[in-house]
Order: C-alpha cells, then sequence, then structure tokens
C-alpha cells in the first residue's frame, strides 16, 4: 500500500497497512552491531550462545523499523515523542527479509495546534515466515490536510 503524502486527516483508526520488505545481510548486522551493541552473539558468527547462531541486535532491527516507517510517510511527518512497549519477540537471523506491519490504534486532531494531529500506531515487524520478531508502540505528530 502506498502512503507517502498522506496526511493526518487520510489515516482511520484499525487501519492495518505494510512496508518492506528490508533484506538483513550478515555483514550489515555485524557491521551495526560492532558499532552499537558489541555482544558477541550480534558480531561473530562462530560465538557459542543461547540463540544458536548469529542474531541482529534489537537496536539494529529498531533502526529499520524507524527507516521503513521514516521512508514511507513522507512529508507529512513531524516526529514523536517517543514510544511504548517496546518488545524484542523473536532473534531476527541472516538473510531474514522483514516487513513492517503498522495499525492506526488512535487518532487526534491537536488541541493547540489546528495544523497537526496525533497518530497512535502500533508496529509488528514480521519476518518472511511471517514470525513476528518485534513490536512497539508509538505515537506520531503528523501535518494536517493544509485548507484548499
Amino acid at each position: 500500500m502506498e502512503i507517502a503524502q498522506r496526511w493526518f486527516d487520510d489515516f482511520t483508526v484499525g487501519e492495518v497497512f505494510e512496508i518492506g520488505p528490508h533484506h538483513m545481510t550478515e555483514a550489515r548486522m555485524i557491521e551495526f552491531a560492532s558499532e552499537f551493541d558489541p555482544q558477541p552473539f550480534h558480531t561473530d558468527p562462530a560465538a557459542e550462545s543461547i540463540y544458536g547462531g548469529l542474531i541482529s541486535s534489537g537496536w539494529h532491527t529498531g533502526s529499520v523499523l524507524m527507516k521503513l516507517l521514516a521512508t514511507t510517510l513522507g512529508p507529512s511527518s513531524l516526529g514523536s515523542p517517543g514510544c511504548d512497549e517496546l518488545r524484542w519477540v523473536a532473534p531476527v537471523r541472516p538473510d531474514d527479509r522483514l516487513t513492517l506491519r503498522v495499525t492506526v490504534v488512535d487518532k487526534r486532531p491537536s488541541t493547540t495546534k489546528p495544523d497537526r494531529g496525533i497518530l497512535i500506531y502500533g508496529h509488528e515487524m514480521v519476518n518472511q515466515d511471517g514470525l513476528v520478531v518485534m513490536t512497539m508502540q508509538s505515537t506520531m505528530f503528523m501535518r494536517r490536510r493544509p485548507p484548499s
């Protein structure tokens, strides 16, 4: 579903849309973790761990979520004051293909700034097998449709 250039007014509570997929490569997983989350199960494919092999840093998975969302929402996005209920549900492995499933949980026009509204999104990162690997809820500020 193409959603770029949509405004706050165009979203409906209960609406679900998907963005992706994004291919997780071993090299990029190791590169990211080496800089930002240097734990052996994220940086060394031969390391022994409870995960049975290399897995992506959860922060890398979250960064992919953000990239998919930001490059899709376009210029109507005004950023976010934060997220809630972040969970890394299952390991992300090399060669996984992740798709972001977004549900519009709530929306309300701003009471103080009539040019924008507030959307509450539920996010699920899903791998190629349909397994949910990450969940999160976020609040987004979005521009309202300009007057004609």
